[in-house]
C-alpha cells in the first residue's frame, strides 16, 4: 500500500514530528509511505517538498495578511487563526497520483486551501485527515479557549476584534468548509480520545468517520541511557536532583512555564533545601529568558536539534513537568516516558490519557500551583521512582510503539480504501 502523508512542515512543531514518526513507522512495517511538505529540512529522500517559488512565499503571506485584516491590524491573534484560502494543487504531482491513500496532517499556513482539499477529495482517493489540534472541526482557530459554537456553527469570534458578529469570519470559512466536505467522507484520526470527544461535537463533522489513534515513537531511539554519562555529556551537574521542562519555545504562555516557577517557589519556601538539591533544566528557543526566575539553579539549554542530545536531555532528568494550559497528545510527554522519566502535568487534553496518576507520574489539578508543587514533591520525595520509571516504559511501549500505531494507521487505510470501492 502507498501512503502520501501531507504536511507543511517537515521536522517544525509537534506535528511535523508526529507526521514523520508515522512516515518511518508505516515504511518498517512493509507499507510505502512518503511524506509531502512545503518546508523541507533534511536530505531524507522519503520526504518531498514542494519545488520552492516566489509563490509558497506568497501564499503565506497572503493568507496572513487577510487575518490580519480582518484583525484590524493587530499581531495579537495573527497566528491562532488559518483560514486556507490559498494553497497548492498537490493532485497534479507524481506523488500525489501514485498514492493509494492521501494522509492529510497539519496543512495549514498556505499549504492546502480549502479549494485544494476538495479537489484532493474529488480525485476519489481515500483521504485520512489526523487532527493535531481542533482546526479542522472549527472554523478559523486551533484552540476554542471554551468556546462552544463549532457545536453548531462558528461565528462571533472570540479571537476577532468587538468578539466577531453573525457573519464574521469564522462564519464565512466555516459555510466554506461545509461545501467543502458536503458529499464526500474523510476518515479522521485524533490524536486522544479528548480531541476525539471534542472532534464528534462538531456540526462540521456530523456525518465523518472519527477514531483515535496516538503518535507513534521510535524506542529504539528514545530508551534509558546511563543518567550520569548523560549529564556529562551536557555539562549538567552529576549530583543533585534536575527537574526538566521542554517547548519549541518556553515562552509561549500555554506552556504554562510560569506555573512551573510559581511550584518552584512555594516548593522552595517550604523546603530551603532544595534550592540546594535541585536544579531545573530548560530545553528550547528563549530558555535564557527564565535564567534567574527561579530559586533554585537553572540550566537552559536553548534550541537542540540533534536527537541524541535531546536523549540525553531527557536521560539527564529526574523528572519532567510540562504545565501546559491546553495539550493534545505531547510529543515531549511520550519522549520522556520512553527514557523511563516520571511526568507530571495538568488535567488537561490528552495529559491525563498518557500520565496515569501516580501509577507513571503525576496528574495536577488545572492550573492549580499547589496541586503542581504536590506532584513535584511526590515524585521527587515519596513516590518508588524505579516503579515510576517502570511504568512509563510500560505505557509507551504498549501504546506508543511504532509497531503498535502503525497497524491501527494500517486498518484506517483498509477500511477507507474499501468504503471508496463500493462508493
Amino acid at each position: 500500500m502507498r501512503i502520501l502523508i501531507v504536511n507543511t512542515s517537515e521536522q517544525s512543531g509537534g506535528a511535523a514530528v508526529a507526521a514523520h514518526r508515522l512516515k518511518d513507522a508505516l515504511n518498517n512495517s512493509g507499507d510505502k509511505a512518503r511524506m509531502l511538505v512545503r518546508d523541507k529540512q533534511t536530505d531524507d529522500v522519503s520526504v518531498v517538498g514542494l519545488r520552492q517559488s516566489w509563490r509558497q512565499q506568497w501564499r503565506f503571506l497572503w493568507e496572513r495578511w487577510c487575518i490580519f485584516l480582518h484583525l484590524h491590524f493587530s499581531r495579537k491573534n495573527l497566528f491562532k487563526l488559518d483560514i486556507a484560502n490559498t494553497g497548492t494543487d498537490i493532485t497534479r504531482l507524481r506523488e500525489f497520483k501514485e498514492a493509494d491513500v492521501i494522509h492529510l496532517h497539519w496543512v495549514n499556513q498556505g499549504m492546502l486551501s480549502l479549494t485544494n482539499i476538495r479537489k484532493i477529495l474529488d480525485s476519489g482517493k481515500p483521504v485520512v485527515w489526523t487532527m493535531h489540534d481542533v482546526w479542522p472541526a472549527t472554523a478559523i482557530c486551533h484552540l476554542t479557549l471554551g468556546c462552544q459554537n463549532f457545536k453548531s456553527q462558528c461565528c462571533r469570534c472570540k479571537y476577532l476584534p468587538g468578539k466577531g458578529s453573525e457573519n464574521d469570519l469564522a462564519a464565512k470559512v466555516w459555510k466554506r468548509k461545509q461545501a467543502m466536505l458536503r458529499g464526500r467522507n474523510i476518515w479522521f484520526v485524533a490524536c486522544s480520545k479528548w480531541l476525539a470527544g471534542e472532534a464528534k461535537k462538531s456540526a462540521l463533522l456530523k456525518n465523518q468517520q472519527i477514531t483515535t489513534i496516538p503518535n507513534p515513537i521510535d524506542t529504539r531511539v528514545f530508551y534509558p541511557k546511563d543518567k550520569v554519562a548523560a549529564r556529562q555529556r551536557l555539562g549538567l551537574p552529576i549530583e543533585g536532583r534536575l527537574l526538566l521542562f521542554v517547548s519549541q519555545r518556553v515562552t509561549h504562555a500555554n506552556k504554562g512555564m510560569n506555573y512551573l516557577v510559581e511550584a518552584c517557589k512555594e516548593l522552595t519556601e517550604k523546603q530551603p533545601e532544595m534550592a540546594k538539591t535541585t536544579g531545573i533544566v530548560i530545553l528550547g528557543g528563549h530558555a535564557e529568558d527564565f535564567d534567574g526566575k527561579f530559586q533554585m539553579p537553572t540550566y537552559p539549554l536553548g534550541y537542540i536539534s540533534d536527537t541524541q542530545r535531546i536523549v540525553d536531555v531527557y536521560n539527564a532528568a529526574d523528572l519532567f513537568v510540562l504545565p501546559s494550559l491546553s495539550e493534545n497528545l505531547p510529543n515531549t510527554i511520550m519522549e520522556a516516558m520512553a527514557c523511563g522519566v516520571p511526568c507530571i502535568g495538568f488535567n488537561v487534553g490528552g495529559i491525563p490519557e498518557m500520565i496515569e496518576h501516580r501509577i507513571c507520574g503525576y496528574v495536577a489539578k488545572y492550573k492549580d500551583i499547589d496541586d503542581l508543587a504536590r506532584g513535584i514533591n511526590w515524585v521527587l520525595n515519596e513516590a518508588d521512582h524505579d516503579s515510576l520509571a517502570k511504568q512509563a516504559l510500560r505505557k509507551v511501549h504498549t501504546k506508543y510503539s511504532e509497531q503498535a500505531v502503525a497497524l491501527q494507521y494500517t486498518e484506517v487505510y483498509h477500511e477507507a480504501m474499501a468504503y471508496n470501492q463500493i462508493f
